[in-house]
C-alpha cells in the first residue's frame, strides 16, 4: 500500500471521529429529549435561556451557533409548545425577545438529569467531560479561527 493511501484512513481522521460521535450523541439523546417533547436544537436553545432569559434572537443565535434563519422557525415551535414568549423589544422594535414561560421554567426540572445520563453513557466523571469538552471546545475555536479575515 503506497503512502498516500495511509494518509487516508477514515478510522485516523479527527473530523470523522468527531462526525460519527455527533450521529452517536443525537441517537443517545434522541430518547432522552424525546421526553421533555423537544429536539437537540430546542433543547440547546432552552438551556440558553435557562442560563440567562429575556435574550434576543441573534444573541441565542450566538450561543448555540446557529443563523437567524434557522433559529426563528425553532423559537416559533417552542412559542406553539408554550415554553417561550417571543416579544419585541420596547427599546429596538427590529430586535426580538425570547422570555421563558412558567412552563418553560418548570421544564428546566425534568431537563437537568440529562447531564447526568449523558456521563453514565460515557462511563466518565465531570472532570473527565469537562476536559474532552474543553478540548473539543478549543478545536473548534481554532478552526473557526481560520475563518476569520
Amino acid at each position: 500500500m503506497s503512502s498516500t493511501h495511509d494518509k487516508l484512513k477514515l478510522e485516523d481522521f479527527l473530523c470523522f471521529a468527531v462526525y460519527s460521535a455527533n450521529h452517536a450523541f443525537n441517537r443517545v439523546y434522541k430518547p432522552l429529549l424525546d421526553r421533555l417533547g423537544l429536539t437537540y436544537p430546542q433543547y440547546v436553545a432552552m438551556v440558553t435561556l435557562w442560563a440567562e432569559d429575556g435574550l434576543t434572537v441573534g444573541q441565542i443565535g450566538d450561543r448555540v451557533m446557529l443563523e437567524t434563519n434557522t433559529l426563528t422557525p425553532l423559537l416559533k415551535r417552542l412559542e406553539s409548545a408554550g415554553l417561550v414568549r417571543r416579544v419585541r423589544d420596547a427599546a429596538d422594535e427590529r430586535q426580538v425577545r425570547i422570555n421563558l414561560t412558567e412552563k418553560g421554567r418548570a421544564l428546566r426540572l425534568d431537563a437537568e438529569r440529562i447531564p447526568r445520563e449523558m456521563g453514565i453513557c460515557l462511563d466518565r466523571d465531570a472532570e473527565a467531560i469537562g476536559e474532552l469538552t474543553g478540548e473539543l471546545t478549543r478545536v473548534r475555536d481554532k478552526l473557526l479561527s481560520r475563518l476569520k479575515p
